[in-house]
């Protein structure tokens, strides 16, 4: 398969006429059948290192993704070029995933894009024995490395199911990985052999620049006033983001907050208006940011000091994608040494309070000695922490290393879609007393687009709804109640929750190994992590980007001439014009 016949596909369906080096390089790839790394930097075009190549394969590529929203993104853009994708997410019950998987076997679908989650679901694991996988992509790859800043237990499946189609090659994609991490996700999607493709992680556009500051929001109105175009201020909690961007009104900016706990509507909505332009600036947690394509982002400052370099350097590399000057910040106050520090003892909580959380959490669901094998439970850690009186952040770390060590599988809030099921014949809908005429609209609606109501629960998303035909989304809502209180339809509304999985029964806590790897090994790698990140703001002396090169494994780097550091080394330094002037006066 020839790279000239890869270009007439990027023409075709994305108007560009070449590839960029590195991806020209990945492809090529890619097309030998070789398991392949490419390291890329946020905005270097990873998508395309892998959607181009499938369309030359006969098969199904299969996508691994973090996030919810960043598959729905990837499957909408793929759509609008009139490519054939889907998203399997949580949004399906049983009968729906295999509807899905049907119009996949029949060929009608060439991108499939699944959660690591989603690969431990035997429906799936079915369907992957039966499919021809031509590709098998994992996206932001560094979360299935322990080495890594954001490690996620679930993609460690990603191997297993590999194994069901031994000839596809695997494309892993991230754009923040050191040299420990880049060995690590080879050697966890076993490689055949090693073979990594880089792109250097240097922003010639992008100026790095610290400040050292105690009054952070006064500094940060200084800044804003000086500095034109849209931009995302990063802090850590929810509150936050409220807080500052209430502050950037009442000074006259034009700002919207953004976290985790919003609604999808109102994740949308907030999203748009920036993206339109509409809204300036967005404050927003870590939450922000994957996924989002808006290449005119003037500025990305941080408010709060990130735990490791790869954190800063994805929120950071989401300012100047449009390959123009961009400003990424980071205000420092003398506190934050200190913060970052107690953060490891807050990951890290001591293990007989590991155990505690264990014990407390199978009491929480109702779960005697030796059972919950194989359940699934919504969990509310708030309310765990309320009930227990518990630290809310030690106990949501002692969580994630009971997942790491596998007892059980805790899964982050995810929004679930509403539910309907009809529970009448069809003939009585048509008599039911106290329907409107828009109510009839509403409901004709949903019998149109909705097949299978009768006999199943359905998944609806009621906003969508409203927006495609042109109805008040509060008419869809007093339909629903309606029909609810009137039995005519079962209505499960929306929500938010985050799930406990146990992968094994519930055991005595003396059974319970909390092992090196997951605490002595993890803690250590954190440590580091934020030692770096400590001498990256404390030091006065190196250029930033080239500290950020060093990192990631670059040799032979240069100062950029354009950060913080390197702008006062000019100021510092006499110019030829000084030496001609000293050189006159002696």
């Amino acid at each position: 398969m020839s790279l000239e016949k890869a270009e007439s596909i990027l023409q075709k369906y994305w108007g560009y006429d070449h590839f960029r080096s590195v991806q020209r390089e990945v492809i090529a790839s890619v097309l030998e059948k070789q398991d392949t790394l490419a390291l890329m930097p946020t905005g270097g075009g990873k998508s395309i290192c892998y959607q181009v190549p499938a369309l030359m394969m006969q098969g199904v590529c299969i996508v691994v993704s973090p996030l919810i929203s960043l598959m729905k993104d990837q499957c909408d853009g793929l759509k609008k070029r009139g490519l054939k994708a889907i998203a399997l997410t949580s949004d399906q019950m049983p009968n729906g995933l295999e509807i899905a998987l049907n119009s996949i076997e029949t060929m009608r679908t060439k991108f499939v894009f699944v959660s690591p989650e989603r690969l431990q679901n035997q429906i799936f694991i079915s369907f992957v024995r039966r499919s021809n996988s031509c590709l098998f992509v994992v996206d932001e790859a560094h979360c299935i490395s322990q080495w890594g800043y954001d490690f996620r237990p679930s993609y460690l499946n990603i191997a297993s199911i590999r194994q069901l189609f031994p000839g596809a090659p695997v494309l892993a994609l991230t754009a923040s990985a050191t040299p420990a991490v880049v060995a690590d996700i080879m050697q966890q999607l076993q490689f055949k052999e090693p073979n990594v493709i880089r792109k250097s992680f240097r922003r010639d556009n992008l100026s790095y620049i610290v400040r050292h500051q105690e009054n952070k929001t006064e500094k940060l109105f200084s800044a804003l006033s000086r500095i034109y175009g849209s931009g995302i201020i990063y802090v850590r909690s929810r509150a936050k983001t409220k807080d500052i961007a209430e502050q950037l009104k009442s000074q006259g900016f034009s700002a919207d907050y953004y976290h985790a706990g919003l609604t999808t509507e109102e994740k949308r909505d907030k999203q748009d208006k920036w993206k339109r332009g509409e809204i300036r600036i967005i404050v927003a947690t870590n939450a922000f940011g994957m996924g989002i394509d808006k290449p005119d982002v003037r500025f990305v400052m941080h408010l709060d000091v990130p735990n490791s370099l790869e954190e800063y350097y994805q929120e950071a590399g989401r300012a100047g994608r449009d390959g123009k000057k961009a400003y990424v910040m980071l205000l420092v106050s003398s506190k934050d040494e200190g913060t970052l520090k107690r953060r490891i003892s807050e990951a890290f909580p001591p293990k007989d309070f590991i155990k505690d959380v264990y014990t407390h959490m199978c009491d929480f669901l109702g779960l005697g000695i030796g059972a919950g094998y194989d359940k699934v439970f919504d969990f509310n850690l708030q309310l765990f922490c309320t009930t227990f009186k518990l630290p809310e952040r030690q106990t949501y770390s002692a969580l994630k290393i009971l997942s790491a060590c596998q007892y059980i599988d805790y899964i982050d809030e995810v929004d679930t879609l509403s539910r309907i099921m009809i529970l009448v014949e069809k003939r009585e809908l048509y008599n039911v007393e106290g329907m409107t005429p828009e109510m009839d609209n509403v409901l004709e609606l949903i019998l149109r687009n909705f097949a299978g109501v009768f006999s199943d629960y359905i998944f609806i998303d009621e906003p969508t709804i409203a927006y495609k035909h042109n109805i008040p989304v509060n008419k869809i809502y007093e339909t629903l109640l309606f029909l609810s209180r009137k039995h005519i339809i079962t209505y499960i509304p929306r929500k938010r929750t985050a799930y406990i999985f146990y992968p094994y029964s519930r055991m005595e806590p003396r059974h319970l190994t909390i092992h090196k790897e997951a605490y002595e090994v993890g803690k250590q790698r954190l440590e580091l992590r934020i030692n770096s990140m400590i001498d990256y703001v404390s030091n006065q002396t190196s250029c930033r980007e080239a500290k950020i090169l060093k990192y990631f494994g670059e040799e032979n780097t240069c100062n950029c001439g354009h950060c913080d550091i390197c702008v006062e080394r000019k100021k510092a330094s006499p110019s030829e014009k000084d030496y001609l002037h000293m050189y006159k006066e002696a």
